[in-house]
């Protein structure tokens, strides 16, 4: 008789899936890109879902010319704000901070967020970077008063590489925005490739099944059936890290790369659904459409990246939208 096997349930690529530090995503690494400096990044929250009606862009689809319905995510993007600059020297151990520059007018509500520094006099030399300088960021933060839909008053701080350019030329472009809002247009464009990195919806603490969805027992099993049937061999004498366990599951970051931007505009209320979004509300400041579904929940921040694992091909052009749905979305 031949053997019964089933392999493992549930990827171990995200092992151990423990709760992310901070409902704010982290981004560690930024591409390497050409041509003048500029943003690497945004950020902006998560409003909710709609879907449009869109002509197909890919030349090899089946539909290709045709008009498609496509679900597509709606981001509000109100403008950041920058306050502080930092360089950056690669050593064997990471990099490690050689100059620091703040603004002299902070918002005050960045005062809830950490202590105001004091004037540029006290804080690092950012003003000539050395030669042993390897990268320059921004600091920037959010600005939620702005934003109808999040019920806070404490903006979510970050650091944005810079790309493009010379070290020389990437301080210079930095300077020259230090205190200053920066928009989404600032950072990207209609019909180009970006990455996403965001928390994922939290789920709290979670059995076997739902969160690896291994096998059930059957149903005679003389005590549960959503549960494994052993932890492993009598040998090696403990619990492997590989053997599905109940657990945390969901707040854990993610990212999706390459989540191709369909749209980028002003009104809010074009995209904003009869009664608002569910959870959110309206959109009243800059928006963005991206084509899918994206990591976390209605209200979080999510941080944009220039892809790095770019795209063979790009569109060159923004997608032709002829139709984006507005039906409530109360009752769904």
């Amino acid at each position: 008789m031949a053997q019964r096997r089933h392999p493992r349930a549930g990827s171990i690529a995200y092992s151990p899936r423990k709760r992310a530090r901070s409902q704010l995503a982290r981004v560690s690494s930024w591409p390497q890109v050409d041509g003048s400096p500029r943003l690497l990044g945004f950020a902006g929250y998560k409003a909710g879902m709609t879907h449009v009606i869109m002509i197909d862009y890919r030349s090899e689809s089946t539909t290709s010319g045709q008009e498609i319905q496509i679900p597509v995510t709606v981001l509000e993007v109100p403008p950041l704000k920058v306050c502080g600059v930092r360089l950056y020297r690669s050593e064997h151990y990471g990099i490690k901070t050689i100059g620091e520059m703040w603004s002299d007018k902070l918002d005050e509500d960045l005062s809830r967020r950490l202590p105001i520094p004091g004037k540029n006099k006290d804080r690092k030399n950012a003003e000539a970077p050395g030669e042993d300088c390897d990268d320059v960021r921004i600091i920037a933060h959010t600005q939620p008063r702005k934003v109808t839909g999040i019920p806070s008053k404490t903006p979510e701080i970050m650091e944005i590489g810079i790309g493009g350019g010379t070290i020389a030329e990437r301080v210079q472009f930095a300077k020259s925005i230090l205190g200053k809002e920066v928009k989404i247009s600032d950072f990207a464009k209609e019909g180009v490739f970006v990455d996403v990195v965001a928390v994922t919806k939290g789920k709290g603490f979670q059995g076997v099944i739902k969160r690896w969805t291994p096998k059930m027992n059957p149903h005679k099993n003389s005590k549960h059936r959503r549960m494994i049937a052993n932890l492993g061999p009598k040998r090696p004498g403990y619990v492997r890290w590989t053997v599905p366990q109940a657990g945390q599951m969901g707040f854990h970051q993610r990212t999706e790369h390459n989540k191709l931007i369909l749209k980028i505009g002003q009104n809010g209320e074009e995209v904003t659904p009869k009664g608002g979004f569910l959870h959110y509300g309206s959109v009243r400041n800059d928006y963005v459409l991206l084509h899918g579904s994206i990591p976390g929940i209605n209200k979080r921040t999510i941080r944009l990246r220039e892809p790095v694992r770019a795209m063979k091909r790009d569109i060159g052009k923004a997608p032709d939208i002829t139709y984006i749905s507005l039906e409530s979305k109360q009752g769904a």
